[in-house]
Order: C-alpha cells, then sequence, then structure tokens
C-alpha cells in the first residue's frame, strides 16, 4: 500500500501573519525525504489555485508524486488543465499525475454562471482531449456534438512523461465505469465505507477487463487519513472533527452512496444532518462550504452523527486497530491511502517513523 499527503486550503485559512504557504512547503519538504509515496492537493472553487501549489512544491521536493485531488473541467477548460498538467511534469522532472472530477456541478452552474452540459460526458470528452494533446502529433478534437466544442486545437507544450496518470474522483456506476474503462484508477472520497468498496472496486475492474486494459494496473486511492492516536480524549475530538467533514460532504448530493453501512441507517442519519446543515437550501441559493459552515448547525449535525458510524468509516484509532483497518482496506484492493501529518508537520525524522510504523503494519 502506498501512502499520500493530502492538502487542503483549509490550512490558510487562519493565517494570520502570513507564514501558512511557508509551512506548507516545509510539510510537503519533510514528507517526501521521508518517503512519502504522492503529494496531492484539493482544489474547490472557493479555495487556493492547486497546480500553482504543486508548482511550488515541485521545487522542494525531489520523489513523491504530485498531483490534484480533485480538480474538474469546469474551474479548468481541457486546453488549461493540458498545460497546467504539462508545466507540473517539467517543472517536477516527471511526477504530475491528474485527478480529476465533476465537482459540485450547481456551484459552477448555478453561481459561477458555466455552462456543465452533462458532467458525465464532459468528463469524457476532457479525458480523450488530453490523452490526444499529450500524443504526437498533439491535436484534438471534441466530437462534433459533444459538451466542449474544441475544434482541431494544437498544444506545443507537452509532458515529460508520455501520459501523465488521470485518476477520476467516481462515486456512481457511470462514472466508476469510466474510470476503468479510460482512466489510470479512480479516487474515493473521504470517509468512503468498506461496504461502497466492496462493490465500487469490482466494477472499476470489471470495466477495465471489457475495454481490455489491465486491471492490476489501476490504482484504487481513498482520500481518508489514517491517524494513530493512543488517547481517548484525543480520540474523541478528531471523532468530532469527522464529524464535521461528514455534515459537509456527505450531505451532498450524489455522495450517499460512498458513506452506507450494513450496520447504520445512513440515510436517516443524512435526512437529520442535511436539515441542521440546510444544505439543501444552501445549494440552490448558490452557495458552497463557506455558506453551508456560516447558515448550517454544525454542532446540531455532529449530535444526529453516531460515534461508531464515524469510527467505521475514518481509521482513527490505537496501532493494532489500525493495523487491522488497512488490512481489511489492502484486500479490497485499496492501494493509496492518505495519512494524517505527525505532531510536527516538518520534521522528516517525525514523518520517516511514522510512514515507518504505518508500512510496518501492512
Amino acid at each position: 500500500m502506498r501512502f499520500t499527503l493530502g492538502l487542503s486550503h483549509h490550512a490558510w485559512l487562519r493565517d494570520a501573519n502570513g507564514q501558512a504557504a511557508a509551512r506548507t512547503l516545509e510539510m510537503a519538504r519533510a514528507a517526501d525525504e521521508a518517503g512519502i509515496d504522492a503529494i496531492w492537493a484539493s482544489e474547490d472553487p472557493e479555495g487556493w489555485d492547486a497546480f500553482a501549489l504543486l508548482s511550488a512544491i515541485a521545487t522542494v521536493t525531489q520523489r513523491a508524486q504530485l498531483g490534484t485531488s480533485v480538480t474538474n473541467p469546469y474551474a479548468r477548460h481541457p486546453n488549461t488543465l493540458a498545460a497546467s498538467v504539462a508545466t507540473l511534469d517539467r517543472l517536477s522532472r516527471g511526477r504530475a499525475a491528474l485527478g480529476v472530477g465533476r465537482g459540485q456541478v450547481e456551484w459552477h452552474r448555478d453561481a459561477l454562471g458555466v455552462e456543465t452540459g452533462e458532467p458525465l460526458d464532459v468528463l469524457r470528452e476532457t479525458i480523450a482531449l488530453l490523452r490526444d494533446w499529450w500524443t504526437p502529433p498533439h491535436r484534438a478534437s471534441s466530437p462534433a456534438a459533444g459538451q466542449l466544442r474544441v475544434r482541431d486545437w494544437e498544444r506545443v507544450v507537452h509532458p515529460l512523461q508520455r501520459q501523465p496518470p488521470i485518476y477520476l474522483a467516481a462515486a456512481g456506476p457511470q462514472a466508476l465505469e469510466l474510470a476503468g474503462s479510460e482512466c489510470d484508477g479512480v479516487i474515493f472520497n473521504m470517509l468512503t465505507s468498506h461496504a461502497a468498496l466492496r462493490d465500487m472496486i469490482p466494477r472499476v475492474r470489471a470495466a477495465a477487463v471489457s475495454a481490455g486494459r489491465d486491471p492490476a494496473s489501476l490504482a484504487f486511492i481513498l482520500r481518508t487519513n489514517v491517524v494513530v492516536v493512543e488517547d481517548p480524549a484525543t480520540e474523541q475530538k478528531l471523532l468530532a472533527r469527522e464529524k464535521s467533514l461528514f455534515s459537509l460532504i456527505a450531505a451532498l448530493p450524489g455522495m450517499e452512496r460512498l458513506v452506507r453501512t450494513d450496520e447504520f441507517d445512513v440515510s436517516a442519519v443524512l435526512e437529520q444532518v442535511r436539515a441542521a446543515m440546510r444544505t439543501g437550501e444552501t445549494l440552490s441559493a448558490g452557495g458552497g462550504f463557506p455558506a453551508l459552515r456560516r447558515r448550517g448547525d454544525l454542532a446540531a449535525a455532529r449530535g444526529a452523527i453516531p460515534d461508531d458510524l464515524i469510527r467505521r468509516l475514518a481509521i482513527i484509532g490505537p496501532l493494532p486497530e489500525v493495523r487491522a483497518r488497512l488490512r481489511d482496506l489492502e484486500h479490497l484492493g485499496v492501494s493509496h491511502i492518505g495519512v494524517s501529518p505527525p505532531q510536527n508537520p516538518a520534521s522528516s525524522e517525525e514523518w520517516r517513523s511514522l510512514l515507518h510504523d504505518l508500512r510496518a503494519l501492512t
């Protein structure tokens, strides 16, 4: 199993002294020195520019794969995506990867004025365009009746890799099949359950086989962060943090299928969470994560979520429990998983110790 560092702009929100950017680069440098396998930056419409950050990280790292987890073809036109990946790949000497998905279409369509079309078709066309732009003669067109209307456009700056990997963030059956048939792997969002993975990974593999591809070559990336913790009081604080994530992310349209379990009525839980967070009302008004936090009642939403549900979805606990969870995930087919940084995230030694312990567990 490979271990990844996921970066989110939330660390920059309370940056009163302007030092958060430097700390992010120091953390990336330390994780890379210690042997982290990949460093990925999320990209939400209200946040940072993931490719700008990753390009800076490329200058302070040597080994780790660098990519988005995830961006989308609405925030970045496919031609811009091709340019961003090619630039990052050259700056990193061949370490770029693209994590891409549909994003929250309502935000781009209703609040940002983007013509979103049919999201799955847009993703399929985007992937095809990128493959063509990264292959000689580096010219690409979308289908005549396609969503994107790209007409024989030629690119002159190309990646060092012949084909940088494309990982698709997927939840629905059609997106999972697209990941298997056209992409290099699939990204599962934070808190995806074992029950969901048991169904989704075989679907992706079957789509690969149907397309004449080797399913063993695919990456199955789980964004959930592993947290090793021995103190029950600290574990309880971490569970509360994961409940906040659940309230904001799992309550979004289409995400329920990722967090379903056999032991809990997740639909009933999410009904209460959405009511507390005013999710539907806020999305209808075009509001993003800041509006959800501002208008919703996070305390009430967290109160509606059983601790044991989060324990099943998150990977938090003492080493023996983490060992069992990682082995189960590896058996299901998960190839990459996130790691919560050590106490001092700028310490290469602390990162090295953490990664050593996690690799020993598997």
